[in-house]
């Protein structure tokens, strides 16, 4: 792999950060911090004496003032424990992620598409799109300029992916699937399948044929093996910026809003609408209908049963019963606060007569 080698001035500038000796420094001080060049970026515990590193959580204040980095991204707060050159900025975990890009490892796509690739004669593809080995592109599909599609995957008929998206290998992407700019779709992914739409009849399941589509915004990233159903009549759709980690389920006909983030294993059932600048952490179930407002943020492993107006913090879940008994400890669990200071008041009120009786 070619060795790539980037100056403390040209990561300063790029940054938006000021590049001057740590506090802690024992070297030449008369040397320019800008001039150093570095090949790599690490941890703090891990960087080597080419590296640069980063601290963007307070609990590695430690490993600061002993790391071996020749430089560190830190906070205006932390520069006096440095000991190398120090690329000064308020947010260095932002630093650490602008700077990621310098230094990725990911193959440069070959542009065209690869002879073993199957492509509609109706489809468009850019020519400086790249289609890799053994990739199907169906009829009508528009593949516009930039955009990878991974070996092995697949877009179905009338789908379109968007400018500088990529698909890595062996994502699906059925029929009427609309993918906006600068995406990234991980492998195993699957777009646009049935929404688990059934009716019953006297205990026979009759399948809703799914004629919707889904629709993903700009600057998307949807993790490994997640799957988006399409819509049972209107669109499932994904807003501008939202990431979506590995093994994510999104139901037929849910909206998520702008930026909003989930992490691995949440499920969203049908028609649920979920605002912007949410976080569902991991394992979270949402049910159906429901209506989640912006900024709401659900903490691992929560069960989300009813709707959400207000933007916060929200935690919790109950063990599996009997569905009756359920709903009552439900409806009691949401009493207990009231139940406490009842309790705590009848104490006291006991208390005092008690006190008057001796």
């Amino acid at each position: 792999m070619k060795r790539v080698v980037h100056s403390l001035q040209a990561i300063g500038s790029h940054l938006g950060a000021e590049v001057v000796w740590g506090e802690a420094y024992t070297g030449d001080i008369t040397l320019d911090p800008c001039s150093l060049a570095v090949d790599g970026i690490n941890t703090l515990d891990a960087a080597t004496a080419t590296q640069i590193s980063f601290l963007a959580n307070k609990t590695y204040r430690k490993q600061l003032t002993s790391t071996e980095a020749l430089a560190v991204i830190v906070s205006p707060d932390d520069v006096e424990l440095c000991p190398g050159a120090a690329v000064v900025m308020q947010n260095p975990y932002m630093g650490y992620a602008q700077l990621s890009t310098w230094f990725a490892t990911a193959p440069v796509p070959v542009k065209g598409v690869c002879a073993t690739a199957v492509v509609h004669a109706s489809a468009q593809v850019d020519a400086s799109a790249s289609v890799g080995p053994n990739a199907v592109i169906e009829a009508g599909v528009i593949i516009k300029a930039d955009a990878v599609i991974g070996a092995g995957s697949v877009v179905g008929e009338h789908s379109v992916i968007g400018e500088g998206s990529r698909l890595c290998s062996n994502v699906t992407v059925y029929h009427g699937v609309y993918i906006g700019i600068h995406c990234l779709i991980q492998s195993g992914a699957v777009l646009g399948s049935d929404g688990f739409g059934y009716a019953n009849d006297q205990g026979r399941w009759e399948k809703i044929e799914q004629i919707g589509g889904v629709v993903i915004g700009d600057n998307v990233e949807i993790g490994a093996c997640t799957t988006i159903d399409r819509g049972a009549l209107n669109d499932t759709c994904i807003g501008n910026g939202v990431i979506l980690d590995n093994n994510v389920q999104i139901a037929h006909n849910v909206v998520i809003g702008d930026y909003t983030a989930m992490a691995g294993c949440s499920a969203v059932a049908g028609s649920t609408r979920i605002g912007e600048h949410c976080t569902i952490a991991g394992a979270v179930g949402i049910t159906g209908h429901l209506e989640i407002t912006d900024n709401v943020h659900v903490t691992a492993m929560s069960l989300v049963t009813s709707s959400i107006k207000k933007p916060g913090v929200y935690s919790g879940s109950a063990p599996l019963s009997p569905n009756s008994l359920w709903r009552k400890n439900a409806v009691r669990y949401r009493q207990l606060d009231t139940m406490a200071r009842r309790i705590k008041q009848l104490e006291q009120q006991v208390g005092e007569f008690t006190d008057g009786d001796k």
